[in-house]
């Protein structure tokens, strides 16, 4: 890690790891004092723990003062549980007594409406003061299992498995809970639990940056209603993926029901879903849709790391296999053919083998002769395409449960013997006791998982996650000093910033027009109005197509001019812009526009489609030509681009460097700019040309305000 990149974080140590603590609002009538109390008893801590209340009462059985500074330390941490009203005086007390490291359990803040945002903005401005660290308010804290500090409004559980390496990010603290008791429940162990709440302060950036280095955290899941600051978010992503460490997510908003319900929670406000996909893709964050699938994801690559390689999966089910071949099909899990002398090696353990596929159907041979198991996942391991192993068996969850001994035996040590620890995967979702891991210890199986379908669309993240490319970072291009307005002023900066334009002019008068038409070869041509102030042409009459006539042209002319002055008498009326009529090709829409994350380019099928099919693929700016290409390849019509029915083929490489232009030029016209769209860009063979441009401003932009700010 770079020094520059360790001094833009501030440093969450003492938060995280205190020595000494101050409950506010500790009391023995107090449910959440006798939580918050118990939970550090039973997890162990070994600090200091201080109590402050408005009498001074005794709590605990410790001794109770009546403020922070008549306490006989600064202690490194306040949890502060008071009522609302007098949350910002005890704020101030806890700053006075130079602590500077908070958790603010009160609610009625962002999540209550305006008056709640008010409210919050002034402890805000209290925590600034003071320069503390604030997690919360509407937050339940935390819990630091390897440092043993439990620090949160719910419950720790002590049959957690220490050193799984899990960090839990969560923005709801309920949801904090749930996770790591599926966690538990799954033998999945956890590292720290953290929910940010309200994020007056510390926000989920803060806390996935101090993870990023922590020793004990392999993996991070997160639960996210909205990202306030993207940037910053983008960042600290950034940081733990330089040390090696996957980041997962499972973001609510997919439904406009889901965003109303995230801003109602905790102020939220969860932005456009399609980018948050695009912003995943392009930063190798792993995005998943359930609770299940975010504790199964993260535990796995916490326990295995990269898997860089194929994975190859054994069975003593045969509709187990085929559930798995569908599975990782739809997936896209890397289950690779086997070698020959592979198939040949388990052909000779098991002659009545009809066929030998991975997955592999070991048949019920293995229940007569379990040690065929330990030689079967063996073989897999040791074929030159295979890195990981799975075998499908379930673990007894308790005593009751019936199993055979041997048989687990043997897949132990089948798993144990390849390049990596192998994976154990049961069929359907069941938890795992203390009976289920103690097996598991027997028989030497390091991992397990619940369930074929989460197994597999976790190794199936795995497998992108690692062989994920890191986005080459581009600067950003250079301002323009360009403000373009019409149609005709966006196609000539087009053509300066390198993208092919289709020859066009501006008539201001019929007898131009016609002029126009024979001096472009006397073909048919295409009229549309200019006109800064008209966006829509064609919806009012401002479109005239297929003019093969100097009659034709001129009575176009008249026609248009006369619509467009009937439609928009205010509007500003250059004239018309005459151009050759292209047909035939692909029409592609490319657009940028601005959002939470930053500009963002838009590309897919264009012209009439782009509403009727909403076929597009979306980037955050700037981006390379070999994104563009991405972009393409993941458009459900891309067979179009690759001459279908006998049409010729578009040359890709230019359609994607025409995308990269156009996004460059985007960004010159830095910030001001909402949108540029260049729809359609005519896609011909080797020929790539923009036939129209829409140029959208933010007017009530400052002028000063040149500089774009990208993550």
């Amino acid at each position: 890690m770079s020094a520059s990149s360790f001094h833009e974080w501030r440093d969450l140590s003492a938060f995280f790891h205190p020595r000494s603590v101050v409950l506010v609002g500790g009391s023995n009538r107090s449910a959440w004092s006798h939580l918050i109390f118990g939970n550090l008893r039973t997890i162990g801590f070994e600090g200091r723990i201080h109590i402050v209340n408005q009498r001074g009462t005794e709590a605990h059985g410790l001794q109770g003062y009546t403020s922070c500074t008549q306490l006989p330390e600064a202690p490194d941490l306040a949890y502060v549980f008071v009522p609302q009203a007098a949350t910002p005086e005890a704020l101030e007390d806890v700053g006075n007594a130079g602590i500077r490291n908070v958790i603010l359990l009160t609610s009625g803040y962002a999540e209550a409406g305006a008056e709640g945002v008010a409210r919050q903005n002034e402890i805000a401005a209290i925590v600034r003061r003071f320069g503390m660290n604030l997690l919360g308010p509407n937050g339940l804290g935390y819990i630091n299992y390897p440092a043993r500090v439990a620090l949160a409004g719910f419950p720790v559980d002590e049959r957690v498995r220490p050193g799984g390496g899990i960090a839990v990010i969560s923005q709801s603290g309920a949801t904090a809970h749930v996770i790591s008791r599926f966690a538990r429940q799954q033998g999945i162990g956890l590292s720290t639990v953290v929910a940010t709440g309200n994020e007056a302060d510390i926000a989920v950036h803060d806390v996935i940056a101090h993870l990023a280095t922590d020793p004990d955290t392999r993996a991070i899941a997160l639960f996210i209603e909205g990202i306030r600051n993207t940037a910053a978010f983008l960042r600290a992503v950034k940081l733990a993926q330089e040390n090696d460490k996957p980041v997962v997510a499972l973001k609510v908003g997919r439904s406009s029901l889901a965003t109303k319900l995230a801003q109602a929670h905790t102020g939220s406000v969860t932005g456009d879903d399609r980018v948050f996909d695009t912003i995943c893709k392009q930063h190798n964050i792993i995005r998943v849709d359930s609770i299940e699938a975010l504790a199964t994801t993260a535990g796995l690559l916490a326990a295995t790391g990269r898997i860089n390689g194929g994975v190859a999966i054994a069975s003593i089910s045969g509709g187990a296999c085929e559930i798995i071949a569908d599975r990782a099909e739809a997936v896209g899990l890397n289950l690779p053919e086997l070698a020959p002398e592979t198939k040949a090696r388990l052909q000779d353990l098991l002659p009545e083998f009809g066929s030998v596929n991975n997955p592999l159907d070991v048949t019920g041979a293995a229940v007569r002769e379990p040690e065929l198991f330990e030689k079967m996942l063996k073989a897999l391991a040791d074929d030159p395409a295979v890195e990981l192993v799975a075998c499908i068996q379930d673990l007894p969850s308790d005593e009751a449960d019936t199993y055979v001994p041997e048989l687990m035996t043997s897949v132990g040590k089948g798993l144990a013997g390849g390049r990596r620890p192998g994976l154990l995967i049961s069929q359907a979702m069941r938890p795992q006791g203390a009976f289920s891991r103690e097996v598991m210890e027997k028989c030497g199986i390091t991992m397990a998982i619940s369930g074929i379908d989460h197994g597999i669309a976790a190794l199936a993240a795995a497998q992108r996650w690692s062989a994920a490319r890191r986005s080459a970072e581009r600067p950003l291009p250079a301002l323009a000093d360009a403000r373009p307005g019409s149609e005709r002023e966006a196609l000539a900066y087009l053509a300066g910033a390198g993208v092919g334009v289709i020859p066009h002019r501006l008539a201001t008068s019929a007898d131009e027009a016609a002029a126009m038409w024979e001096s472009l070869g006397r073909g048919r041509v295409v009229l549309k109005v200019a006109s800064p102030d008209i966006a829509h042409k064609s919806d009012i009459g401002g479109v005239k197509l297929r003019l093969d006539s100097a009659e034709a042209v001129r009575s176009a002319f008249d026609e248009i001019m006369a619509a467009a002055k009937a439609a928009c008498p205010e509007a500003k009326i250059e004239g018309c812009i005459v151009a050759p009529m292209r047909e035939g090709g692909i029409e592609i829409f490319v657009g940028t526009a601005r959002t939470a994350w930053g500009p963002v380019i838009a590309a897919g099928l264009g012209g009439v489609w782009i509403e009727a099919l909403a076929d597009t693929s979306l980037r955050l700016l700037p981006i390379t030509k070999e994104d563009a290409l991405d972009m393409l390849d993941e458009l459900k019509g891309r067979r179009l681009l690759d001459g279908y029915r006998g049409a010729p083929a578009v040359d890709r490489d230019a359609l994607a460097e025409t995308i990269v232009r156009i996004g460059d030029a985007a960004l010159a016209l830095g910030p001001e700019l909402v949108s540029l769209e260049v729809n359609p860009v005519l896609a011909r063979g080797n020929s790539v040309e923009a036939l129209d441009a829409l140029v959208l401003w933010d007017e009530a932009s400052a002028p000063e305000e040149k500089t774009w700010s990208v993550a």
